[in-house]
């Protein structure tokens, strides 16, 4: 136990001396929460600011109404369109609404991409209601949405936030077996250790308990900045989310074991990491659905752990609804991806450099 203890004292030792990789732990996955929060964290149409030139007569005040009645929306009324243009040209609305007493126009800024989507749903539904408005009429169909068990807290930016959690789990993970022990074979360090009653296991051992640790903590310095700077709402649920992080990271090292073990040069592990890392990172569905892509990029998108890993964290967090018979099998499944790999590279750290 003292030569455990005595590991873990100096693996900890060891990764906050590592600028690089205490970066990709702990700064890389704020940094990603901050940039996409602040961009485009809880968009929704109630935050859209309408500005509006309309013309004097009966139509103008059904317009008016319409937009008045749209969920909240802020609108200001600009006495022409010249001073509409100018406020949209300045950013000090999203779109304006021209009614020139005939024709309805719709303006908008197509520089502002990220709100597109958002402003052409506006723009639709503000045309239909304004049209039966006119024709005296009323929506024969009203759609009320209602969320229904664990989706409740769904949105963008909650999908995100699980996700970027899941890459940086999965950084922290392969690049310690890819990065730091790779290193130390390439410096001929763990060639010493095998002249020592040091065990393998045990310095295997010293090193995944330390990365848990560092993993975990991480993950909610991750999960705590997103709920207290953006107000995301999450339904968490901490003794499955604690397992399925654990799970993660002892599987993801894993998987940066068999990197290891299939390259043939230390050196060359951390690139191949490197490589699979960003591939991985837009084809999991970090950033937008899997479901939108293609058909064979979806079927290549579930040969990768990652895409397992985002979809747990993100019904351990309550965004997403998961059977949990699925849930507890990807857990087993990363779990059994250590078990099965971690072993080998017991053997690597004793195995001679090939050349």
């Amino acid at each position: 136990m003292k030569q455990f203890a005595a590991l873990v004292q100096c693996e900890l030792k060891v990764f906050f001396r590592d600028r690089t990789t205490f970066l990709i732990t702990f700064l890389f996955p704020l940094v990603f929460i901050l940039i996409f929060g602040f961009l485009m964290g809880g968009e929704d149409v109630e935050r859209v600011a309408v500005g509006l030139y309309l013309a004097e007569d009966s139509g103008a005040r059904l317009l008016e109404d319409a937009v008045a009645r749209r969920a909240g929306l802020q609108h200001e009324l600009y006495p022409s369109r010249a001073a509409l243009e100018d406020a949209l040209q300045e950013r000090r609305v999203d779109m304006g609404v021209v009614w020139d007493g005939s024709q309805l126009i719709l303006l908008y800024d197509p520089a502002m991409v990220q709100r597109q989507g958002v402003l052409a749903q506006l723009a639709a539904g503000l045309a239909s209601d304004f049209n039966l408005r006119r024709q005296g009429l009323d929506h024969v169909v009203v759609v009320d949405r209602e969320h229904v068990g664990l989706a409740a807290a769904a949105n963008w930016f909650n999908m995100v936030v699980p996700a970027i959690i899941a890459f940086s789990i999965l950084s922290a993970a392969v690049f310690a077996v890819s990065g730091h022990i790779t290193a130390m074979k390439e410096r001929k360090i763990l060639d010493r250790l095998t002249v020592t009653p040091l065990r393998p296991l045990a310095f295997l051992l010293a090193v995944v308990f330390v990365r848990l640790c560092v993993v975990y903590f991480s993950t909610l310095i991750t999960l705590f900045t997103a709920m207290a700077v953006f107000k995301v709402d999450f339904h968490m649920d901490w003794p499955r989310y604690t397992l399925f992080v654990a799970a993660s990271t002892v599987g993801m090292m894993g998987f940066g074991a068999l990197i290891t073990l299939a390259v043939r040069r230390p050196s060359s592990a951390s690139n191949v990491a490197n490589v699979l890392a960003m591939i991985m990172m837009f084809m999991s569905g970090i950033f937008f659905p899997v479901e939108i892509m293609p058909p064979f990029l979806q079927f290549i998108s579930r040969a990768f752990p990652l895409t397992y890993i985002a979809e747990g964290l993100r019904f351990t967090t309550g965004v997403i609804d998961m059977a949990p018979a699925r849930f507890f099998a990807i857990t087993a499944a990363l779990v059994g991806l250590a078990l099965l790999l971690l072993p080998g590279l017991a053997r690597y750290v004793v195995r001679p450099e090939r050349r």
